[in-house]
């Protein structure tokens, strides 16, 4: 295998995050580059509300990656995109298929059953991202590896991952459409961050992997080695925040005052006991109820999964912002009598220590490694230097293209094109078609 460099973008209800990866020959991932940016304002549970001034923010994130000394002077001309959002989530469905007596199951016949799953009647306001199997049947023997099997019947049941249509679509109008940047592939963030922080054991056992943002809760169960259960729920860690402004404080403040002060298991702290004129049990009062509410919701998927707790002895892996509020793991672990940890980078990705000033890389770096390890693309590429006419020629002025559109022959950065396209020059380009990257 090659070097060669992988770009992702990571949207949330918070921030933005970009990051650049470079592959070695042995195929191990190193993150060389990382960027991020608030997403206040234009992005609510996971979801582009506003893909003009979204796009200039991922185009400043870009810019900034391309101008880091590890990077320069690749351009970025593609990158593989997280898929996250309020209405991601799983449904269980069954497909079969009569076949001719001692027929062997082959790649082809596997790939029709995906199809089949993926064309089964849902509700028409949700689009199929993709089909992930969790058991196949042949004959009468259960197996997660039909290919081979001989048998006159086969049968499979697929967790459809499915989401509204606007997730994919404002995706697709910010970074192709407005900045000429091709994605790669759509990568479903919460499964790609299960294979890459999640252990044989733990999902062979039975886990729950929980993502804690600031509006949305990932909740991804998993049991006998694969996916079992998947749900975005609607809530997060700024719900809390917004509970605090009850006590007339703005929101950046109760933000301030939630991570320094608040414990989700009401534990006292020493000093102070008034903060900013508000009593430190008013706070923690607010922040116990919010809390309890979101664990147990959290708890709940573990009914709606059909299992029970001893179901999951593999445990709880936490991740994101809202996961490292004060106490908040502890009451998780007193609610479901489960263990529960913090969800950690595998020692075989190599991230440089100056990149761990962001403290929400798990989901990014969970993007960029799908796409190393299941794409042979090459994200970045190094600009064309033009040649120098020798003395006495005329040299031959062509228009330039950028990432496939044409430009004036004086190009402006990303930015400025961005605030060129908000007082009326307009581009929009064919809607991308990548896939989910499996």
């Amino acid at each position: 295998m090659s070097e060669r460099y992988i770009a992702a973008v990571e949207i949330s209800s918070s921030k933005i995050i970009a990051s650049i990866g470079k592959t070695s020959v042995e195929g191990q991932l190193e993150v060389v580059a990382m960027e991020e940016e608030s997403t206040l304002d234009v992005v609510k549970y996971g979801i582009i509300q506003n893909p003009e001034e979204t796009s200039i923010r991922v185009s400043r994130l870009l810019s900034r990656l391309e101008n880091r000394p590890e990077v320069s002077p690749r351009k970025i001309k593609s990158v593989f995109v997280g898929l996250s959002g309020r209405s991601l989530k799983s449904i269980t469905t069954e497909v079969s298929l009569n076949l001719p007596e001692d027929t062997e199951i082959t790649e082809d016949l596997i790939r029709r059953l995906r199809e089949d799953a993926k064309r089964k009647a849902i509700d028409n306001t949700l689009e199929v991202i993709d089909a992930v199997p969790r058991i196949y049947t042949v004959g009468k023997t259960e197996t997660h590896s039909p290919k081979g099997a001989i048998g006159n019947y086969i049968e499979a049941t697929y967790d459809l991952i499915v989401c509204r249509p606007e997730l994919k679509r404002n995706l697709t109008r910010t970074i192709p459409d407005k900045l000429g940047i091709k994605i790669e592939g759509f990568v479903v963030t919460a499964l790609a961050t299960g294979h890459l922080i999640l252990t044989p054991d733990e999902k062979r056992l039975g886990c729950m992997l929980v993502d804690m943002g600031a509006e949305t809760t990932t909740v991804s169960i998993y049991k006998k080695g694969g996916l079992r259960y998947f749900a975005t729920l609607p809530f997060g860690g700024r719900n809390i925040t917004r509970d605090i402004t009850s006590l007339n404080v703005l929101e950046e403040k109760a933000e301030q005052i939630k991570q320094t002060y608040g414990n989700a298991m009401g534990a006292d702290i020493i000093s102070p006991s008034n903060i900013n004129g508000i009593k430190q049990s008013d706070i923690n009062n607010l922040v116990v109820a919010r809390s309890e509410e979101i664990v147990a919701n959290i708890m709940e998927q573990i009914e709606y999964a059909d299992l029970k707790e001893t179901d999951l002895p593999g445990g709880i892996i936490c991740i994101g912002g809202s996961a490292r509020l004060q106490g908040m793991l502890d009451l998780l672990e007193q609610q479901s009598g489960l263990p529960v940890r913090r969800g950690q980078m595998p020692g075989y990705v190599h991230v440089d220590e100056s990149l761990y000033t962001s403290k929400n890389m798990l989901q990014v770096v969970s993007v960029l490694y799908a796409g190393a390890t299941l794409s042979k693309q090459e994200c970045l590429e190094m600009p064309v230097i033009e040649e120098v006419p020798s003395a006495g020629e005329v040299p031959v002025v062509e228009e330039p293209i950028v990432r496939g559109r044409e430009v004036k022959k004086k190009r402006t950065n990303r930015f400025m094109e961005g605030i060129a396209r908000r007082i009326g020059s307009i581009f929009s380009g064919p809607e991308d078609d990548s896939e989910l990257m499996e």
